[in-house]
């Protein structure tokens, strides 16, 4: 059952998304030391498993590391040590990312997700104190009985005086120690609409992680 969480003021930011390129023999060397040492390195989804847009997804490769530019309601939370990243666009304003990370213990998976999902819950009052002067909404959609478990979130930011608005889905998935955090975003007031589709795209991408 999808619960509203809270309206305050806050301000519209949008998702930036960067492509970085990671080269050389040494940095292969390592990224491939570091796999085999922690096993099988998670999956990601592809561009045909977002959920349907009005145009075609494009999927970005895969980079290792935190982006350039983190995301408004999860930067700062994930380490860069074990993660990696997939960006995602459309042709119309809308962009989505999925940030996996591979923690050292499943006890230190389970702190993240929490961490992750805590810092979603209070992204409007944080927002608020930065950027006050704007209207924004923010929903829990439910969990996800998928390996273990996954909460499904949006958050809708809008400025009236300027006629910006933004909407985000955010989701935070885990099997075992490994974390995976999927979030779509474009201009327009609500993606409510499109909750049960991106539902679909977070259950998918939990369950392809291994």
């Amino acid at each position: 059952m999808t619960t509203k969480t809270r309206t305050i003021r806050t301000n519209a930011i949008r998702t930036a998304v960067v492509t970085a390129a990671v080269t050389g023999l040494t940095l292969a060397s390592l990224a491939t030391a570091t796999a085999t040492a922690a096993g099988p390195a998670p999956k990601f989804l592809s561009a045909g498993q977002m959920p349907a847009a009005s145009t075609p997804w494009v999927a970005d490769a895969v980079q290792q590391g935190l982006p350039e530019y983190g995301s408004v309601c999860t930067e700062g939370v994930a380490p860069a040590a074990g993660t990696s990243y997939r960006d995602f666009r459309t042709d119309l304003d809308t962009n989505g990312r999925q940030t996996t990370t591979v923690a050292a213990t499943e006890a230190k998976a389970k702190a993240l997700a929490t961490k992750l999902k805590q810092r979603i819950a209070g992204c409007l009052d944080r927002l608020a104190v930065e950027y006050p002067g704007t209207i924004g909404e923010a929903f829990y959609h439910g969990g996800i009985a998928v390996e273990e478990g996954a909460d499904v979130y949006n958050v809708d930011t809008s400025h009236p005086e300027i006629g910006t608005a933004d909407a985000h889905l955010i989701s935070v998935g885990r099997d075992g120690r490994t974390v995976t955090v999927l979030e779509v975003g474009h201009l327009g007031w609500t993606l409510s609409e499109e909750v049960g589709p991106f539902r679909n795209s977070t259950r998918t991408a939990v369950a392809k992680l291994y």
